[in-house]
């Protein structure tokens, strides 16, 4: 291997393409060994060296005149076809003159002149929770990162011999402890070429692949004739990633909103305005859209590596996943083998779905599921859920670890449920009753340090909920935060050293959620709400709260070159922008609908209410003949939408009751009506049984018409295709308002302060983008014809009627005398 060494870190000008890896990836790729093992708690897990970033601070800032901080460092080698380029930043150099003279440095750093007798020492600081008593001697990884520093910059600066310095910082106590190594630059020489050495065929892999998929772009072409509105769509999203900002589209259905962001998003990548593409989704099943748009484009001989990540519990192949190699024999041994698994894997296929990833994992033996993140390293596009981005629990630490930022394009699909979804993601969450519970569990096994610091939460806990009635709101919890820390410190030693006993799982899931919420806490600012309450069930809890989590998702939106938020109820578009997206210059499109207003028939109902005032046998009764009528009016499969699944039972009851008082009383057609109610908690095979009823098969056989009754924002709510005769009517009944709950009065509030808006955010916008995805069910292509009936007197408001989309610009209102003259035109036309 040829070296070119740039000293000013700068590449020279050449027409070799560039291949780039950062220190901290080569040396964790390169040297992982042994198994995977949950044993361990998080004492040195790369989560916790990400959590230490404060301390990094804190530690450098200590450091005397002659420690420099965050140095980046940059080597450069020439091979045959393409520079390779191994990068990082080290935590510290501290430079030591023998004489008594002060060393001073340089403006660059990187081009101090180091003289004679000055000793060089390269500092890597790694937080750690672990006790550091029990530290032996440097962890491998990390003593591997500071030897690439220490190398680099020995090369740089024609140094004989150079030091380094590991520290560790327990991140509970802030105690450290040092380790110390002298190498000579040969020792470092020989070291560091073995390295790159065996990373080499990857590097060959990456640059021969990229240049085969550039090549194929070229070829590339938009797989269909454009719709109305979509080539200018099309060419919003990739102007969009040229200029390197943010788009929000709202995109109505029919519109192609996948291949329109797909095919632009690949385009641009082949004009190297991006390298990685993030196809993020929150159901498997648009997922499975995106993969169908990728095979499109490869079926006109786009190369491209292609994974779906698919969840751990799906891709396990043990009944219980307890990762460690004495529970799962994938997990005994999977390092040393999962490198050539996933090389292999990259010789041979292009599409890695959940089969192939499988029948891999199982011929080399290793965790299917790590394997699968492995392969993610290597592939060009990704389709996974929005957690795999911005959860800070589940986030791919290889492209989105602190101070890395990457060529990717992330593609939002459903960007409606990534506020609710980022929410839940930065907030945390703590019970009470836990603490006795794990008291209870650990009665004969726990250190008194333990028993003590279990009370001690508990204790704070209960003086909160002995002062909360309805709910409390805190400034902060700064006494809780320091007992819990010292009992995660306890814990994290427990786990370490008793790594089998019964109650393992439960103990290691309360630890894990204990260190998730002094994680959070550190992220608590004014978009936080901390507040306690009793729940129903009767425990005591404490929240921290994300009320608006636009900081936390820009974060780790500015990792990447530029983000498409897309979806068919993006509406009102400011309300998504201002909680998805700090930024101000973003923009926003409202793409044409590709469907004509004389496909659907839009009913408002004047006569009715799901207002809680106006719930009672006589409304839920109205309510039923409207279904009956409509169901009655044309012979087809229905949907029935209702705020919640107790309104839902209740008119569904009353629905039964008419129907059977007027089985004899059928329309002139004589049309009959079967129905289904959706129960809580279905399963996945439930889930598609109750879909079959909508199945092509089944509604030919049946002889009347079929209802469904589903709740908003459910299951069924969204994310379910069902075309032409499928579904020919949606009834929607209410606003969709969120229960009222203590957690949305605070919402309420917090926004009525910010903007004036709290009803707004918290119930109407919420409550509206239910009502859009229920409708959304009806009309799905081109063929399609429907009824859509928005029963609530609501609808008729100016406060809800802005935020219709300009779809709906034609609509009738109806009263339940009237309803079936409407249909009845309605379905006489399209005869």
């Amino acid at each position: 291997m040829g070296y070119n060494q740039i000293m000013s870190g700068k590449i020279v000008k050449n027409e070799k393409g560039i291949i780039k890896i950062s220190v901290r990836n080569l040396v964790e790729f390169i040297l992982r060994e042994g198994d995977i093992d949950n044993r361990h708690g998080k004492a040195v897990s790369p989560e916790a060296m990400q959590e230490g970033s404060r301390i990094h601070r804190k530690i450098q800032k200590r450091m005397g005149s002659n420690y420099h901080a965050e140095v980046p460092l940059k080597i450069t080698m020439e091979e045959e076809d393409y520079l390779l380029v191994v990068e990082g930043r080290a935590d510290g150099i501290m430079i030591e003159s023998s004489t008594e003279r002060e060393v001073t440095f340089a403006d660059n750093f990187n081009h101090m002149q180091i003289e004679e007798g000055m000793k060089v020492t390269i500092d890597e600081i790694k937080g750690v929770y672990m006790k550091l008593e029990y530290l032996e001697d440097a962890i491998g990884v990390h003593k591997a990162q500071a030897m690439c520093y220490a190398y680099i910059y020995a090369l740089q600066h024609d140094l004989e011999r150079i030091s380094i310095q590991m520290t560790y910082c327990n991140l509970d106590t802030e105690d450290l402890r040092y380790f110390h190594y002298d190498f000579s630059f040969e020792e470092l020489s020989e070291w560091f070429e073995r390295l790159v050495g065996e990373y080499k065929k990857w590097a060959d892999f990456q640059f021969s692949w990229r240049e085969v998929r550039q090549k194929s772009i070229k070829k590339i072409e938009f797989p269909y004739e454009y719709r109305k509105g979509q080539k200018e769509l099309a060419a919003g999203v990739y102007r969009t990633i040229n200029r390197k900002k943010n788009l929000f589209i709202q995109a109505p259905t029919g519109v192609g909103k996948t291949i329109s962001t797909v095919f632009p998003a690949v385009k641009a990548v082949g004009e190297e305005l991006g390298d990685k593409i993030f196809y993020l989704t929150a159901k498997t099943i648009t997922g499975t859209v995106a993969r169908e748009a990728f095979e499109l484009l490869r079926k006109q001989g786009y190369q491209a590596k292609v994974i779906t990540i698919t969840a751990k519990e799906k891709l396990c192949k043990c009944e219980e996943m307890d990762c460690n190699p004495v529970s799962c024999p994938y997990a005994k041994g999977h390092y040393d083998r999962v490198n050539d698994a996933v090389f292999n894997l990259l010789q041979k296929e292009d599409m890695f779905t959940r089969e192939v990833l499988l029948e891999q994992a199982e011929e080399y033996m290793v965790c299917p599921f790590e394997m699968c993140l492995d392969a993610a390293t290597w592939s060009d596009n990704i389709i996974c859920d929005y957690n795999y981005v911005f959860d800070p629990n589940v986030y791919l630490k290889r492209f989105f670890a602190e101070g890395t930022k990457g060529d990717y394009i992330f593609l939002v699909d459903e960007a409606h449920n990534l506020v609710e979804r980022s929410r839940e993601m930065y907030s945390a969450v703590l019970y009470k009753e836990d603490f006795l519970e794990i008291k209870k569990l650990l009665k004969n096994r726990m250190t008194k340090k333990m028993e003590q610091g279990l009370n001690k939460c508990n204790k704070i806990l209960l003086a909160y909920k002995r002062e909360c009635e309805k709910y409390m709101l805190y400034d902060n919890v700064g006494n809780l935060m320091f007992a819990l820390m010292q009992l995660a410190s306890e814990l994290d030693e427990f786990l370490q050293k008793t790594p089998e006993f019964p109650e393992r799982k439960r103990v290691t899931e309360f630890y894990l959620n204990l260190r998730n919420f002094i994680n959070i806490y550190d992220l608590v600012d004014e978009h936080y709400v901390i507040y306690s309450e009793h729940e129903a069930d009767g425990r005591f809890k404490l929240k921290l709260y994300c009320v608006d989590p636009s900081k936390n998702l820009q974060e780790r939106i500015d990792k990447g070159n530029a983000t498409i938020f897309f979806s068919a109820t993006l509406l009102p578009i400011n309300y998504y922008k201002s909680l998805l997206s700090t930024k101000e210059d973003n923009y926003a499109v409202y793409a044409e609908t590709a469907f004509s207003e004389k496909q659907r028939l839009l009913l408002l109902g004047s006569d009715v209410s799901s207002k809680y005032t106006r719930r009672g046998l006589a409304e839920y009764e109205r309510i039923a003949s409207y279904i009956i009528k409509t169901a009655r009016a044309k012979k087809g499969n229905y949907m029935a939408f209702f705020p919640s699944y107790k309104m839902m039972e209740e008119v569904y009851e009353a629905f039964l009751d008419l129907l059977a008082l007027k089985e004899n009383e059928v329309s002139q057609e004589g049309i009959t009506i079967e129905s289904s109610c959706q129960q809580s908690g279905m399963k996945e095979e439930e889930r598609e049984v109750f879909l079959e009823e909508f199945s092509e098969e089944k509604s030919h056989e049946r002889q009347g018409s079929f209802v469904a009754f589903c709740v908003m924002g459910g299951i069924f709510g969204e994310g379910i295709d069902l075309k032409k005769e499928q579904l020919i009517g949606a009834i929607i009944v209410g606003t969709g308002l969120p229960q009222i709950s203590n957690e949305r009065e605070i919402l309420m509030n917090y926004y009525e302060k910010c903007s004036g808006e709290g009803f707004d955010y918290a119930y109407r916008y919420p409550g509206m983008n239910k009502v859009l995805q229920a409708a959304g069910r009806v009309i799905r292509t081109v063929e399609d014809v429907g009824v859509i009936e928005l029963l609530d007197e609501r609808f008729l408001q100016s406060d809800y009627r802005n935020l219709f989309p300009r779809e709906w610009e034609q609509r009738s209102v109806c009263r339940l005398d009237t309803v079936e003259g409407l249909l009845e035109e309605f379905w006489s036309e399209k005869k």
